[in-house]
């Protein structure tokens, strides 16, 4: 297996092995409870099928502290279930967080579950928790996953309450883009609940055991894309009502009333978005008939997307700011100073003090005589000092020996102000197109080594890698919005050439064209490094690094094929 380079994500479809209800059995550590038959009750809710289990089958006996190929050391067991454990590990080469499947190499599912993960690795969607590797060694399979330490499951987020439409909105999008994108590949997930999906801290969701899931639990389906469109239908139903679409308890969320049939999400709970209500009707299974209007239901990802493609566009929620309290006066402002206190009994009244007296007398008239003449006198010699300055000046600013004369003024405000660096927060690859060329290697661009990188795929035209591809990229989050004036790239090539531009963005969202971005800068560069620097500063929270030319590059150690290629060791900003 070929290994990736990023930062991390979670071990396994931890906490929807089985509904989480309060009448549940005893949770493991993860979530998932001991009981096979409740996860197969929970499966059957979904379309798919649960094949027979092997109750003989054990878990292989490990502890905390043990290393797989010298490289991958076990932390904490997650979850253990059904002759496979799943552990939180280490990678102590890559020094990351892992996660890490384990089951014997006799199991009778274990070729199933290497041929799933190897699959999944080949798609490298960034949308989907990424496969790292996936082994048989020493009468063990395993499989490792990312970990993503900043991500929370659907399942906690439900537990706070519904999410806004505009919420629910991003959510059917992305889950139902990137599942399409899978059966493209011929990959199903079939155990789409909501602990198989994370939102992470940008707000993008990602998808976790496509296809090692099932394959781990035997779940099966003849007709995989109606299983997984009717599961993005279940999780858009959850998400707008905070009810599971079925008559059981699941996911710690209570099912439908017993006897009652399907009910539209909008009947369910007042407030909710018609639109995204019909829509999640439409995915489930009922025929495609809503309350109030007969469409086709979506039996396909496809389909879903289509119809979430024709409905208009839910925009977030305008900001709520808080009012600042009133400005508090002063007792002088207020008008009160030198008046009587209010209050019970009487009140002195304050002597009002009369101003002095004005000058009397033939000495009162003396001062103002002297004062007014060194009022004159100053305004004369403040015009003559002016009027021999502007003499100067026209002279040409030299004096009477021919020297020139210079002044400082000691000014420094009007010299511009010096860039700040500015953080990356974090950073995924950015492509429209649905064809990543390194995403998990991003993290590399930004972690303040010289011998990581990102790179490109090798291409056999070149420089300009249009029309083959119109670009590749990698977007940036600065964690707020912030000026961005200059950006400093260090590159793995040289030669004839390569051109970066690099554009402010709403989102880190590849479905965002170029073409709508705000332009900050463009530069070529022929070496190893390029500057960048923008006319003006642009404010943004999100860069989008956009390369359009590569130069052409022989083979190197564990880089791949000679072409037109480029990595990227280092990228900072700065405004």
């Amino acid at each position: 297996m070929a290994e990736r380079s990023t930062a991390a994500v979670d071990v396994a479809d931890n906490s929807g092995d089985e509904p989480l209800t309060a009448k549940a059995d005893k949770a493991t550590t993860d979530g998932v409870t001991e009981s096979i038959d409740t996860a197969e009750q929970s499966t059957s809710g979904t379309g798919g099928e649960r094949k027979s289990t092997e109750s003989s089958i054990a878990t292989p006996e490990l502890h905390s502290g043990h290393k797989l190929a010298r490289r991958y050391r076990l932390e904490e067991c997650v979850t253990r279930l059904d002759g496979f454990s799943s552990w939180r590990a280490v990678d102590e080469k890559l020094r990351r967080a892992v996660g890490v499947h384990l089951l014997p190499a006799d199991h009778p599912r274990a070729r199933s579950v290497l041929a799933a993960a190897r699959s999944s690795a080949l798609l490298g969607d960034p949308r989907f928790v990424q496969v790292l590797d996936a082994v048989e060694e020493n009468d063990l399979v395993y499989v490792v996953h990312e970990w993503l330490p900043d991500a929370t499951e659907l399942t906690a987020l439900l537990g706070l309450g519904p999410l806004e439409a505009h919420d629910a909105y991003q959510m059917v999008t992305q889950v139902s883009q990137a599942m399409a994108a899978a059966h493209r590949e011929g990959l199903a997930h079939l155990r789409l609940t909501p602990s198989a999906v994370l939102r992470t801290s940008t707000g993008q969701y990602r998808i976790r055991g496509l296809a090692v899931a099932a394959a781990l639990r035997g779940v099966t389906s003849d007709t995989p894309q109606r299983t997984d469109t009717e599961a993005i239908g279940a999780l858009l139903y959850a998400v707008l009502t905070q009810r599971w679409p079925y008559e059981s308890d699941a996911y710690g969320l209570h099912g439908l009333p017993k006897g009652v049939g399907l009910i539209a999400p909008d009947q369910v709970r007042a407030g909710v978005h018609r639109g995204l209500s019909e829509l999640a009707m439409r995915a489930l299974v009922n025929d495609g008939a809503t309350a109030s209007r007969q469409e086709p239901p979506c039996t396909t990802p496809d389909e879903l997307v289509k119809a979430v493609g024709g409905m208009p566009r839910i925009k977030p929620p305008e900001p709520v700011f808080t009012a600042p309290p009133e400005y508090q006066r002063t007792t002088y402002q207020q008008g009160t100073y030198g008046r009587p206190a209010t209050g019970p009994g009487p009140s002195a009244t304050q002597p009002v003090v009369p101003p002095p007296p004005p000058l009397q007398g033939r000495t009162g008239k003396a001062l103002k005589w002297a004062v007014s003449a060194l009022l004159i006198a100053a305004l004369g010699l403040g015009s003559w000092q002016l009027a021999d300055a502007l003499l100067d000046r026209d002279k040409g600013g030299t004096n009477e020996t021919g020297n020139t004369r210079t002044t400082d003024s000691g000014n420094d405000g009007d010299k511009p102000k010096a860039p700040v660096p500015l953080k990356i927060m974090d950073g995924q690859e950015y492509a429209p197109d649905g064809l990543p060329q390194s995403a998990a290697d991003v993290s590399n661009t930004y972690d303040g080594s010289t011998t990581s990188y990102w790179r490109t795929k090798s291409f056999k035209d070149g420089p300009t890698l249009a029309p083959f591809k119109k670009g590749v990229g990698i977007a940036y989050d600065l964690g707020s919005a912030k000026d961005v004036s200059a950006a400093s790239i260090a590159l793995r090539f040289s030669g004839n050439h390569t051109t970066i531009a690099l554009y402010a963005s709403d989102s880190m969202s590849s479905d965002q064209r170029i073409g709508d971005m705000r332009s900050i800068a463009k530069g070529t560069t022929s070496g190893t490094s390029l500057d960048l620097k923008a006319k003006t500063p642009v404010k943004t929270r999100y860069v989008v690094l956009w390369l359009t030319d590569a130069p052409y590059a022989s083979d190197d150690s564990g880089y791949g094929l000679p072409g037109y290629k480029q990595g990227i060791t280092d990228v900072k900003f700065a405004g």
